[in-house]
């Protein structure tokens, strides 16, 4: 099997739809269907069943799947393994962070690696941090830069940066504002707008309700939190964000509570081979480590 039919094959699997992987691939649709014509010859098994405009795997095709993608993985890492030797620092670094973290956190150290090393192509995604997460684990992302997960899988190194104090807000007209002090309760007679429910920051702001037998009363969710700034801003409910969007727009709450944290960092697969680019990268990270990442649990960096 040669890696351009695996590589073809991959995204046709993931979109179901040879039309979405060639835009992908940035190839054309006949060339695709070509290699994986080539892909079958090669296994004798037709990996796809095309019905109409419906493309599904075979179970030739799910049973190679996962075992394509480990095929390319090991490629990349000889890759990366032999172009190290030289030491030098170039080629590409595929590198995945949150919106957030890419517009408030990321801007002045990724200014610093461009200028530092010219020679590296950034290959930068803008994902949500559970979709980067996920891609770090199977070996499509050399680092993720995102919300870091409290209980991270073992097959990672997870090292938190920055430190990301939430705040309670509302806006300046919600009738909370009016209000000196408050209990998670008298939060919870309120409407609020939260991170989606699947999201590691939703889940650790749930955690902290439900410790006090609460359930939060939810009216909209979004993952994006400059989005829920606008939405908490028009009176839309009451809202936790970092404190660094906590502008002169919305009111600060009093809520008689525990500061609620998050921990944001970088995460590596400990099996994957890094190349030199990624070690520069991870060593302009740990430069930028605040003393309180330094000191954040264990359990979180080590799963």
């Amino acid at each position: 099997m040669d890696t351009q039919s695996l590589q073809a094959f991959l995204p046709v699997a993931d979109n179901g739809s040879f039309s979405r992987a060639a835009d992908q691939l940035h190839l054309t649709q006949p060339a695709v269907s070509k290699r994986i014509a080539v892909l079958e010859g090669q296994i004798d098994a037709r990996l796809f069943d095309r019905i109409g405009r419906h493309v599904s795997l075979t179970e030739a095709g799910r049973l190679l799947l996962p075992r394509a993608r480990q095929i390319l993985v090991m490629v990349d890492d000889s890759r990366r393994a032999l172009g190290n030797l030289s030491g030098d620092v170039g080629g590409s670094l595929t590198l995945a962070t949150s919106h957030h973290i890419g517009l408030h956190r990321l801007p002045p150290l990724l200014r610093h690696y461009t200028r530092t090393h010219p020679e590296v192509r950034l290959d930068l995604h803008f994902l949500d941090s559970e979709e980067a997460y996920q891609g770090v684990l199977d070996g499509e992302l050399e680092i993720a830069v995102v919300t870091l997960a409290l209980h991270p899988d073992p097959q990672l190194e997870v090292v938190p940066v920055w430190i990301d104090r939430l705040r309670f807000v509302c806006a300046r007209d919600h009738p909370l504002a009016r209000k000196a002090s408050l209990s998670l309760a008298a939060l919870c007679e309120f409407d609020a707008v939260l991170p989606g429910p699947l999201t590691f920051t939703r889940g650790l702001i749930e955690t902290r309700f439900a410790a006090a037998g609460l359930r939060l009363p939810v009216a909209v969710s979004t993952n994006y939190l400059e989005t829920l700034k606008m939405m908490t801003t028009i009176g839309l409910g009451w809202s936790l964000l970092p404190e660094g969007l906590v502008k002169d727009d919305l009111h600060e709450l009093q809520v008689d509570h525990p500061p609620v944290h998050r921990p944001l960092g970088y995460l590596v697969h400990r099996s994957r081979t890094l190349s030199n680019a990624a070690r520069a990268m991870l060593q302009e990270l740990d430069a930028a480590r605040e003393v309180a990442a330094r000191q954040w649990p264990v359990d979180v960096q080590n799963g």
